[in-house]
Parts: C-alpha cells; structure tokens; sequence
C-alpha cells in the first residue's frame, strides 16, 4: 500500500488565519468553537488556543447521528458530547477535519439544534474532498484536495498532525 503525507501543519495555519479574517469581518463576539469527535477536536484545540479564546471549547461525538449506521454498524468507541456553554443565540465555530459528502456536517448539526437555536453556525474544514451528496459547504476550507475512488485520506495526532493519503485496502 503506497501512502503520501500531507503538511496539515500548513493547512491549519491558513485555516487559523482565515477563521481570524471571517470572525473579524463577520463581526463574530464570543464565538464558541465546537469540534466534531475526533479530528476536528483536535484541530479546534489548536484553532482555539489560536484565537485566543476563553470560553472552553465544546466536542461533539456523532455517532448517534449519523445516517450510516445501518450500513457500518454503530462505532463500538461511541463517546459523549461536550459542551460547557449553551448554545442558545451564541455564533458557533464548528470544525471538522474532512469534509467531503456533507453527512458528518449534517449529523452535527442536527445534534447542536438538539442543545439549542445558535445564532449563527459557521463551518471550518482542513480538506475539503468536493464529493457533495448533501448541499452543505464549509466557510473556511484550509485546502482543497482531489482523490481517486481507490484513496482515503486520515488526519492523525493530535500531536503532530499528519495528514496521509493512502490507496484502500481491498
């Protein structure tokens, strides 16, 4: 199996610095930045600590959400959700490593309206595969990548984090 890595150094730091310009430009106060089990967390924590930001950052684990399920079986590690704060009328930062069919977007967001009405979500991705089967699209994407049906790409860390494009195992 032949793999190739990806600086997901790199890619963080332009997300980071974009996330900065929309918040600003935005006018964004107190955002609340939430990442989605288990890539995402860890680049929220990163983006967190890069923003500067107070508040304790939320997880979001949904396996309970998903919509393949029935298909892939429910994920024996099924964690908890996180959030220290309410949701209620707060601008959400909601992070993501991968955001390729929309279905993981979509399974948060319908666990974070289950916590409450936010006044804004706002979708942050590292790669953005552009293989859409849902209409959902990502405001700040940290780059762009395009894979053959035969390849995946995993972000592993947290620390570091690598990025790694592999062919599928048969």
């Amino acid at each position: 199996m032949t793999s190739k890595t990806l600086d997901a150094e790199q890619l963080l730091a332009r997300m980071c610095v974009s996330t900065q310009q929309l918040i600003e430009t935005r006018g964004l106060e107190n955002p609340y930045i939430i990442g989605i089990h288990s890539g995402g967390v860890w680049l929220a924590e990163r983006l967190h600590q890069h923003l500067g930001i107070d508040d304790e950052m939320g997880v979001l684990d949904i396996s309970f959400y998903r919509d393949d399920f029935t298909r892939v079986g429910l994920n024996p590690k099924v964690g908890v959700s996180k959030l220290p704060s309410a949701t209620e009328d707060r601008n959400i930062i909601l992070v993501d490593d991968v955001l390729m069919s929309g279905r993981t977007a979509r399974a948060a967001l319908n666990e974070l309206f289950d916590f409450g009405r936010p006044a804004s979500v706002t979708l942050i991705t590292l790669i953005d595969l552009q293989r859409r089967e849902l209409p959902i699209q990502a405001d700040v994407i940290g780059g762009t990548l395009s894979l053959s049906s035969d390849q995946q790409v995993k972000l592993t860390g947290p620390s570091p984090l690598e990025l790694t494009i592999s062919q599928r195992s048969q």
